[in-house]
């Protein structure tokens, strides 16, 4: 689903109302409508509740006003708190306000932070608050008056809508500029906004509905988006039924070099999840020593003993072996658990140099590519590379902090930079594309937080990959299906004490319902693709 900024939201309304000839009323009328629809879907006994909106003075108050109509009309106790003076208030804001004036609706005047004390106890009675204040044009930080009403909202235990979106938030960056509302339920219109759908943004929006407004669907077509969100949706065409006569080999053969004493683990729960996602064959390269433990955690997939160093991690003289081993190979894995002794090094970097294979690295492989960026670029394979955002710190030798606050950027501009898919991993994981398209996965959860996912991720990419899919799908397939058999766990057991052999076991049974396009399993329930209110 193609999700939008500030400036690109701001171009479809200018493009509806001046090549299309739609009167900017009319979509604020759309929205209102589409806005009252939700807020009575959210809240089944609103007829029975007294709502207080507080109005802006520019087009969010508007949508407001256009709201307190539909309110009123449909019998609702509704009071509106205009937080400019009416004269403020101009444009198709003005005329919906004085539609509410002729409609005989309440408006209150509250202009300063002396008036706000005035009205707090009134505000204070209403049982559900809407939220008009700012709208996505917003792009510096809240301070004084429209500070302390924010703030005063917050402190109350009641319901709020943000109107398109929580006034505060940064529609692109979902950073949060001074103060933000904390939003039970965000109506956004037209598109969902980008800033709603990273983190710290999630986190203030609540529940998210997109309303259409009839913004033509030719000038979304053609205006150049490059930001995504992921939805179950489109990964059904790329999961078909399989052949009845088909057998491994048509399933791919994924080489997975992982491991080093002490982390073996990791090694086998790539294994494992990369055969929970229907690989074919699965070879792991492991250093000699190490095989007889790799022989007794993994049935399945089948081990292969490399030279090693004397401090038992995979050595430069396995490289030769691993040359022949990828001839027949359809992709490979690298770095969970291979360790940072400067010959295993050494030796992933030849292997990025040279072979061709579509390869997904990840861990101890992406730290020793830190520093490379041009040995990166010069990959002959298409490279896959998921980092955490420490992980991307070191790539860029940059700070965490500047990572988080900056993660779509982040991505877009290492991925095209570089040539390569970069997954950024996270609450709201990242795909990026050489291209510059972001893509956005809305599944997950904190239970994740805890060691061994990326190992089963990169499992999921590789087997992905390993099947024929191209790189690009095996990335967005394997985040999503990663996120999603999460959020699975979490709901059976919980999100505490959650283990990434918990996701390896409950794979193919959410695969199945993703193939299926089912989105229900047992009383798990997760959607196929955002709600939209028309």
């Amino acid at each position: 689903m193609k999700i939008a900024t500030a400036e690109i939201m701001k171009k479809l309304d200018r493009r509806a109302i001046a090549e299309y000839g739609i009167p900017g009323l009319v979509l604020m009328e759309n929205a209102a409508r589409g806005t009252v629809n939700a807020m009575f879907r959210h809240f089944p006994q609103l007829l029975k509740k007294r709502v207080g909106l507080l109005a802006g003075r520019g087009n969010n108050g508007g949508d407001a006003f256009a709201i307190a109509r539909y309110l009123l009309n449909r019998g609702v106790d509704c009071q509106v708190y205009l937080l400019a003076a009416k004269e403020e208030v101009k444009g198709d804001a003005a005329a919906n306000l004085e539609i509410l004036r002729r409609m005989e609706g309440e408006i209150s005047e509250i202009r300063n932070l002396e008036e706000l004390e005035a009205h707090k106890g009134k505000i204070s009675g209403r049982d559900i608050l809407v939220d008009g204040i700012f709208g996505t044009g917003l792009n510096a930080p809240v301070q004084g008056f429209f500070r302390g009403i924010i703030e005063f909202v917050n402190s109350l235990d009641r319901p709020v809508v943000s109107v398109d979106i929580p006034s505060g938030l940064d529609a692109d960056s979902g950073q949060v500029l001074g103060a933000c509302i904390q939003a039970h339920l965000t109506v956004t219109f037209g598109l969902a906004k980008r800033g709603q759908l990273v983190q710290p943004g999630v986190q203030y929006c609540g529940k998210l509905v997109i309303v259409d407004i009839s913004l033509p669907k030719s000038s979304i077509e053609t205006e150049t988006i490059k930001d995504y969100l992921m939805e179950g949706a489109e990964f059904l065409s790329l999961l078909p039924s399989r052949n009845p006569s088909a057998h491994k080999g048509d399933f791919g053969h994924l080489l997975v070099l992982s491991g080093s004493p002490g982390k073996t683990g990791a090694a086998a729960m790539v294994c494992e999840a990369a055969l929970r996602v229907g690989t074919g064959l699965i070879t792991l390269g492991i250093p000699e020593s190490l095989n007889p433990i790799l022989e007794v955690k993994l049935i399945e997939a089948m081990t292969e003993p490399l030279p090693e160093t004397k401090d038992h991690t995979l050595g430069l003289a396995a490289y030769s072996r691993i040359t022949e081993l990828c001839s027949r190979k359809n992709a490979l894995a690298i770095g969970p658990g291979l360790s940072l002794h400067p010959e295993t090094i050494q030796l992933i970097q030849r292997i990025v140099r040279s072979h061709e294979l579509p390869t997904v690295i990840d861990a101890d492989g992406l730290s020793a590519l830190a520093g490379k960026k041009g040995l990166i670029r010069r990959s002959r394979g298409s490279l896959i590379l998921t980092p955490h955002p420490g992980e991307m710190a070191r790539l860029l030798d940059a700070p965490v902090k500047e990572i988080q606050q900056n993660r779509v950027q982040v991505a877009r501009k290492f991925a095209q930079d570089n040539g390569v898919i970069l997954v950024l991993k996270g609450a709201r994981s990242i795909v990026g594309s050489p291209e510059g398209d972001i893509f956005i996965n809305p599944m997950g959860n904190p239970g994740m937080a805890s060691g061994g996912m990326g190992d089963v991720l990169t499992g999921m990419v590789g087997g992905f990959l390993a099947q024929g899919f191209p790189p690009l799908e095996a990335a967005k397939l394997g985040v999503y299906l990663h996120g999603l058999v999460g959020d699975f766990v979490a709901h059976q057991r919980g999100e505490r004490g959650m283990a990434a052999t918990d996701l390896i076991r409950e794979t193919p049974r959410v695969l199945r319902a993703l193939a299926r396009g089912e989105n229900q399993i047992d009383d798990f329930s997760f959607p196929l693709g955002m709600e939209i209110s028309y």
